[in-house]
């Protein structure tokens, strides 16, 4: 297997690994956030790595496969928990309460998907185009900033606007935001600069 394929593989499944954490919220100081943001910066990471060593063409069909494959796990799961439970079962209710997802948030988290990490390996590869192959972390960073941000934006909005107050909309917009931003400043882009340096080895 080569290590474009390890990484990509990699990429694929922090994805759904994020959408299945995402039906818990977790409270990290005052911030009530979905557990996904443990593991969601790392996708765009990832994104960015592919970009980096690959270029954008192929990073996008890597988004579109983990698309896919979004798509298949949430269909699937949901088609699951249509099957009638055995009786020596008795946590049919725990199922689906995980995986019977609100058609609104799966709406709301495939749209945000294909826009923010579209959008952040195309900026990614634009900030390339002036820097060259120095400065990776202003590419990592850079793009991170405008891809999570729509990421987050759109999801936010599609999935609670309505719901919520106004005001919490944007608090819970801004905090998840600035969180996974961070996260991947602090612990995505060094991890970059080490899946870069691999993935060019060969």
């Amino acid at each position: 297997m080569s290590r474009r394929e390890i990484i990509s593989i990699a990429f694929v499944v922090s994805l759904l690994v994020s959408n299945i954490l995402a039906v818990k919220l977790t409270a990290i100081g005052p911030l009530v956030l979905p557990a996904a943001v443990i593991i969601y910066p790392f996708c765009f990471m990832l994104g960015d790595v592919i970009t980096e060593v690959w270029g954008y063409h192929y990073a996008r069909k890597v988004i579109v496969i983990g698309f896919g494959a979004n798509l298949t796990m949430v269909f699937f799961t949901y088609l699951g928990g249509l099957l009638p439970a055995a009786l020596v079962w008795p946590h049919q209710d725990a199922y689906m309460s995980i995986f019977a997802m609100v058609p609104r948030i799966v709406v709301a988290s495939f749209i945000a998907y294909l826009l923010g990490e579209l959008v952040n390996s195309y900026t990614l590869e634009k900030i390339k185009s002036r820097t060259g192959t120095r400065l990776l972390f202003v590419r990592t960073i850079g793009s991170s900033i405008v891809g999570q941000f729509l990421d987050t934006a759109v999801f936010i909005t599609i999935a609670f606007y309505g719901v919520v107050p106004n005001r919490v909309l944007l608090i819970m917009l801004l905090s998840q935001y600035f969180f996974k931003i961070g996260l991947e400043a602090l612990a995505g882009t060094p991890l970059a600069y080490l899946m870069v340096k691999w993935a060019r080895a060969c």
